[in-house]
């Protein structure tokens, strides 16, 4: 019941939206798309769900580790400042860490889902 909670707050990352509702920037609109996480606080979790959940951390986190080294490292050899790499390797990377998240949980919810209707 605890462990739902945790993955609920992940919603209070989409509030960074704001930031592009208010200023110019408006990359941090795509953190409103954290929003879909405040359905933990609402949904019965199980063993898979859990599972599913880890396995996409898993994933997004280690494709955005390699995005972020790939990354930095064509940047530096690019001619790039270093400094200038490792931001822009790290952004990249975060951004594709949080795609796999989200896409590899959403390909699993369906396929569970379309394995419960058959």
């Amino acid at each position: 019941m605890k462990k739902k909670r945790w993955y609920g707050l992940l919603g209070l990352l989409s509030l960074l939206g704001f930031i592009g509702v208010f200023t110019q920037e408006r990359a941090f609109l795509g953190f409103f798309a954290f929003a879909l996480d405040f359905q933990y606080f609402f949904v019965q979790a199980d063993e898979m769900q859990e599972e599913q959940i880890r396995r996409s951390a898993a994933l997004g986190f280690f494709w955005g580790m390699g995005t972020s080294v790939a990354a930095m490292g064509l940047l530096i050899l690019a001619g790039v400042t270093v400094r200038e790499g490792l931001y822009a390797g790290l952004a990249l990377g975060w951004g594709v860490a949080v795609a796999v998240y989200a896409l590899t949980g959403f390909w699993y919810s369906c396929r569970e889902w379309w394995h419960a209707r058959t």
